[in-house]
């Protein structure tokens, strides 16, 4: 790795002028937090039924007692022998985390069309304690932007609200929900880069001299964290 070798003084002078832009960055992120609360709710009219460690479960069962839930769609088919490793890296760092989601009204599940067995195998595995619910035989992951058909990846489908040619069977996404006087609300939902500010390792390597590692876009040094 080469970079530019300067005096203190010069790093420090160049610190300062990219604290500013950092600075206007924080509050343009305060900013758009505001709008993303102001967007309008959505009545969520389908049933969706989940197969759960409890039983099947409706959507709105899935809250656990508690007005907001945040659902990541975790990169899991039907198929897979394992879960997607960069789901599985940010699910390493939330798992610890829904505890404090928890205590401010709001709780966090992961939906996988893989079949519950599967899923509870690969959560033991991995060693989380995380809410993991199987929505496989339901149309939410296909409604909700994250799954798509033979037939959708063939001739392309929207993703992260844009038409895309060349699509996975799964990708990523998080979908955001309100329950209030018992009905469920669609309230946001993000994909593709958008999903990288709850993923705080691409935060703390973006800070680093290499950054994140990336060779067009991949990142071939990303493992499970029991294949390192």
């Amino acid at each position: 790795m080469t970079h530019t070798i300067g005096t203190h003084d010069e790093w420090l002078a160049a610190r300062k002028a990219l604290l500013l832009r950092e600075k206007e960055l924080t509050r343009l992120s305060d900013e758009l937090a505001q709008q993303r609360r102001e967007l309008p709710w959505v009545p969520v009219e389908k049933e969706y039924v989940f197969d759960t460690d409890e039983g099947p479960r409706a959507l709105g069962d899935l809250f656990d007692g508690r007005s907001q839930l945040l659902v990541y769609h975790f990169m899991f088919g039907p198929d897979w022998d394992a879960g997607c490793p960069g789901c599985s890296m940010l699910a390493d760092e939330v798992d610890g985390g829904v505890i404090h989601l928890a205590h401010n009204d709001a709780t966090l599940v992961f939906a996988s069309r893989a079949p519950l067995e599967q899923i509870q195998a690969y959560k033991a595995r991995m060693g989380w304690g995380v809410g993991w619910v199987s929505s496989f035989g339901s149309d939410f992951n296909f409604d909700y932007g994250v799954s798509f058909t033979d037939e959708q990846r063939e001739s392309g489908a929207e993703y992260n609200f844009r038409f895309e040619q060349r699509l996975n069977d799964e990708l990523p996404g998080l979908s955001v929900f309100a329950l209030a006087d018992g009905v469920v609300h669609h309230t946001y939902s993000m994909y593709a880069r958008g999903m990288e500010v709850v993923d705080n390792i691409y935060a703390l390597l973006d800070r680093t001299p290499i950054g994140r590692n990336e060779q067009d876009g991949q990142r071939e040094w990303m493992r499970r964290h029991d294949e390192y």
